[in-house]
């Protein structure tokens, strides 16, 4: 009898634009010290010429299971079916273009079983672009109401979740109003509801981000994210007038230059290594 699943890794991937990034993606799951896992690969509406690579990972290893929805319906609903047919008590998330450390499940789950105040548990990252890595995301120990102000403090492909707690508030929103948002609104709701996360203080993911990707940002999503700001600092008791450039934040960084936002990043990257 083989070993019972323990951990349901959920990746929704749609067109996947670079074979070796996808591939690097799983190979880290599947190398990962930690092996009582599933993945559930849900292909949300892929157009046919990319469907060949996705069922050519999905060929990788045994544990990793294809689903495939015929049209398009975005990540947020991608990611509650995976939760809905997850086999696992924790749920992981992660990228097509990231990857895990090989301890990374083996660290989170140890964490959450002798840790039972807290319901997810995150990780700092390394950021990688096609040059490789240029810097690391650092995230609060633990999180409160007012670490939500500036970005989300927990980087959502390296969390680790309870299950149950996904299933207690109902999963990802998947209304167009949290569109590309959903992450940041759905930490935002669970510490609303009393839940805690912690994040790991050493960097268990490699992260994809390129270095100028908040220019790929749209106006309609940037005015999504106020709104989504807006809402969750009510509702977690932060939104005051000395608060409020908070929720302006990402027309504000729209409007600055791609090299001045560059220093500013580096700047303060620097500052929290040091």
């Amino acid at each position: 009898m083989g070993q019972l699943i323990k951990v349901s890794i959920i990746m929704g991937v749609f067109n996947p634009s670079d074979r070796d990034r996808f591939l690097r993606a799983v190979a880290s799951l599947i190398g990962q010290t930690f092996s009582r896992w599933e993945l559930i690969l849900y292909d949300d509406g892929s157009d046919p010429a990319h469907q060949p690579l996705i069922r050519e990972v999905a060929g990788l290893d045994r544990r990793i299971h294809l689903l495939r929805g015929e049209r398009n319906h975005g990540l947020a609903f991608a990611l509650n079916e995976g939760i809905r047919l997850a086999k696992g008590k924790f749920i992981a998330r992660m990228d097509d273009d990231d990857i895990a450390r090989p301890d990374r499940l083996q660290k989170q789950v140890l964490f959450l079983q002798e840790n039972h105040r807290y319901q997810w548990v995150g990780s700092n990252a390394l950021l990688i672009d096609e040059q490789g890595v240029w810097g690391m995301e650092t995230k609060p120990e633990c999180p409160e109401a007012r670490d939500f102000l500036f970005n989300s403090p927990y980087i959502h492909p390296s969390v680790l979740f309870r299950k149950e707690t996904l299933m207690a508030c109902g999963g990802y929103r998947t209304s167009r109003d949290v569109l590309q948002c959903e992450d940041y609104e759905l930490f935002m709701r669970l510490h609303q509801r009393g839940f805690r996360g912690f994040n790991l203080q050493e960097p268990l993911l490699w992260y994809w981000e390129g270095r100028d990707s908040f220019r790929k940002r749209t106006y309609s999503r940037r005015v999504r994210e106020m709104k989504v700001r807006y809402r969750g600092f009510r509702e977690l008791g932060v939104l005051s007038p000395g608060t409020f450039p908070y929720v302006l934040k990402p027309l504000a960084v729209g409007a600055i230059p791609a090299s001045l936002h560059r220093r500013i990043r580096r700047r303060m990257k620097e500052k929290k290594e040091t």
